[in-house]
């Protein structure tokens, strides 16, 4: 799977929030660690005023067609 191909998809958690899309990669030592995520929104203003989060490649659950399902503390 290439990386454009994630950033075509919508980052989710476990319960159903919408957290928003892939905007930039953490690479070390040829392996990816985690992903930048561009919030949305909502996200943005109820949970923290940081337009950004990471997500590191352990908190993802799943890869699907057309969203990441990630857990979030």
């Amino acid at each position: 799977m290439r990386l454009s191909e994630l950033q075509s998809k919508n980052i989710i958690t476990t319960s159903g929030k919408l957290i928003g899309t892939i905007i930039d990669v953490v690479v070390e030592e040829g392996s990816i660690k985690s992903f930048i995520v561009e919030k949305n929104k909502f996200f943005v203003s109820f949970f923290s005023s940081k337009n950004e989060i990471e997500i590191k490649w352990n908190q993802i659950k799943t890869i699907g067609d057309d969203v990441i399902i990630v857990e979030c503390q």
